[in-house]
């Protein structure tokens, strides 16, 4: 399974910043949105990302008021990437190394999305139960798992 699988199922959409916004407003777009992470861009191109993890760090650092602090001063200026052609394989050993959350994947610079662990992780488990289903299938007369029973995502 690669990387383009996962987008193609969970889409492409991804959110930006600008490096000179403020990290208030950046905040406030992560609440909005709610999600984990901004794609810190400049003149089209990837220059960062910006996660709840560096915003906790400058809320603590900062007693709490981030004043008038650009995202560039708190960002990660070196991310970790991957493009759609990643084996997802590697990127659980990359985002496991690294303790990234977050991956944005490029396709010759130009930004695709992002994904994150939970991407990843949920993608494997699909695969799991979908070999677990595709083997009882092939021995004959397996009973059926009742659908109650099945966790949800």
């Amino acid at each position: 399974m690669k990387v383009t699988d996962i987008l193609r199922v969970k889409g492409n959409t991804t959110y930006t910043v600008s490096p000179d916004q403020l990290l208030a407003e950046a905040m406030k777009s992560m609440s909005e949105f709610d999600v984990g992470s901004l794609v810190v861009m400049e003149h089209g191109d990837l220059v960062g990302m910006l996660t709840f993890r560096e915003v906790i760090s400058a809320v603590v650092e900062c007693n709490g008021n981030v004043g008038t602090r650009h995202v560039r001063s708190v960002m990660d200026d070196a991310p970790l990437t991957c493009t759609p052609e990643t084996n997802i394989d590697e990127v659980r050993r990359m985002m496991l190394l690294r303790h990234a959350r977050y991956m944005p994947v490029l396709d010759h610079g130009t930004l695709m999305g992002v994904i994150s662990f939970y991407d990843v992780a949920k993608s494997v488990v699909d695969a799991q139960d979908f070999e677990n289903r595709m083997l009882k299938a092939y021995i004959k007369d397996w009973p059926e798992e009742d659908a109650a029973a099945r966790p949800t995502a």
